[in-house]
């Protein structure tokens, strides 16, 4: 364990520890709560996986690799959908905890054969999001598609979510430089940033998206920035 992940956790009152099977666990609260990408191998049979709104706003036509960076990657469930669905996907998690518990998924699901290849594609940084992205501009490396989901608490609504995240919310609090966010997303020049939002919930930063989708628990800002 870092000093970073142990001066975070002792910070927020919670442990890191291993649960049977070996999987990393973050405890506090009388809660436990893990990185399990498992689950979603349902969502990633072909006859699903194209009808996720995810997929779909992220989807660029004429991309024969497609890459995608998830600027604010959290367990990782978002990004395991886009590189299950052909994305090359960095993720960025600033937070150390969370950073070790979506590395310790990680290299669980790529020894499950249903997750190997896309976790393949998977490439995590444990980092500044918003610094990542302006070097990227700044060299010239572009992607695809950016993706933002900043936690918001407007989603937060149900007790099966609010327990999900209670642990979380010790560690990494909703973001609070949405301008920063959405600029240094731009400032990476892909095809499209795409802003997971609560369905009835503000724009990120007031900006107006070029589309959207939207389904009964969330909706996806698609801003398709300008081509030189």
């Amino acid at each position: 364990m870092t000093p970073e992940v142990e001066v975070a956790l002792k910070a927020a009152g919670l442990e890191l520890r291993r649960a049977d099977g070996g999987a990393l666990v973050l405890a506090g609260d009388g809660m436990e709560l893990r990185a399990d990408l498992s689950s979603m191998v349902p969502r990633l049979r072909p006859d699903r996986l194209g009808r996720e709104l995810l997929v779909r706003a992220a989807r660029v036509r004429g991309a024969g690799a497609p890459t995608a960076v998830d600027a604010t990657a959290g367990l990782g469930e978002d990004a395991l959908l886009l590189a299950a669905a052909g994305f090359s996907v960095t993720l960025y998690e600033r937070d150390p905890v969370i950073a070790a518990l979506l590395a310790d998924a990680l290299a669980r699901a790529a020894d499950d054969p249903a997750l190997t290849d896309a976790v393949g594609r998977m490439r995590l940084i444990e980092g500044d999001s918003i610094a990542g992205l302006h070097a990227m501009g700044e060299r010239g490396e572009h992607p695809d598609v950016v993706f933002l989901d900043p936690m918001f608490p407007e989603r937060r609504k149900s007790a099966a979510v609010r327990k999900k995240f209670q642990l979380l919310h010790h560690l990494e609090r909703p973001c609070d430089d949405e301008q920063a966010l959405l600029d240094a997303a731009l400032a990476a020049c892909p095809r499209k940033v795409v802003i997971k939002r609560p369905p009835k919930g503000p724009r990120l930063a007031g900006a107006k998206p070029s589309y959207e989708l939207a389904g009964k628990a969330v909706r996806y800002d698609v801003i398709v920035p300008p081509r030189a």
